[in-house]
This record gives C-alpha cells, sequence and structure tokens, in this order.
C-alpha cells in the first residue's frame, strides 16, 4: 500500500518524479473511460511524457482513496477525484470548472514496482 500512497501523493502534488519512483521500466498505463481506452503507454519514458504534459491541465487535482481491495499481485483502489481545470477542453469544461469523478484504479505489481496501471472512470 506504501508504493500506492507514494504514487498518488506524487500525482496530488504535481511530483512526477514521486509519482513514477515505484514504477517499472515497462510499465503499462491505461485509461479507460465511458467503457472505451482513452489512453494507453507502454514504458516509463512514455508514462513520464503524458504524465508531464498532464499537469498543465489541473490548477488543483486530488485523487482520495475510498477502499483498497487486495489480490495477489494487484491492488484495486476506489477513488474520489477532484480537479480544477487550467484550460478550456473540447468536452466543454471550461478554465476554472471544477471536476468531480469517482472510478477506481488497478495497480499491478512484479518484483516490488508497479508494472500496470489501469484508470476507470
Amino acid at each position: 500500500m506504501a508504493i500506492i500512497e507514494n504514487y498518488l501523493d506524487g500525482y496530488n502534488r504535481f511530483d512526477t518524479d514521486q509519482m513514477l519512483a515505484d514504477c517499472d521500466q515497462q510499465v503499462v498505463f491505461e485509461n479507460i473511460s465511458g467503457g472505451g481506452v482513452t489512453v494507453s503507454l507502454t514504458g516509463l519514458s512514455a508514462f513520464r511524457a503524458q504524465a508531464e504534459q498532464a499537469k498543465a491541465y489541473f490548477t488543483v487535482r486530488k485523487q482520495l482513496v475510498t477502499s483498497y481491495k487486495h489480490e495477489s499481485d494487484r491492488t484495486e483502489v476506489q477513488i474520489e477525484y477532484y480537479a480544477v481545470a487550467a484550460m478550456d477542453f473540447p468536452n466543454g469544461l471550461h478554465k476554472g470548472d471544477e471536476l468531480r469523478l469517482q472510478g477506481k484504479s488497478v495497480f499491478q505489481f512484479a518484483d516490488g514496482k508497479i508494472v500496470r496501471i489501469t484508470d476507470i472512470s
């Protein structure tokens, strides 16, 4: 759980180095929204580039864990997400608008590292 808490703390503080500190070099990241895959990346460098780019989207962002469900090599985390838009988005979200979502993140592990993260909202 400490690895997940470190990842989320880094995310909430816009600290990409902290966020990715426990990720495997071949980490896979997927974002699923509305039942479809919106982002799919493989490798730490691709994930880092996306994470750095995403920092410009919001002035505030916070993932709050509401529950954990552990299974052998994976943990499912229920999340309440809050953010404030830093720009206008094509979906109608405007700069300064608040965004509130509920979803989950599934973390998979191998050899003490995060090897896959799937965000679902």
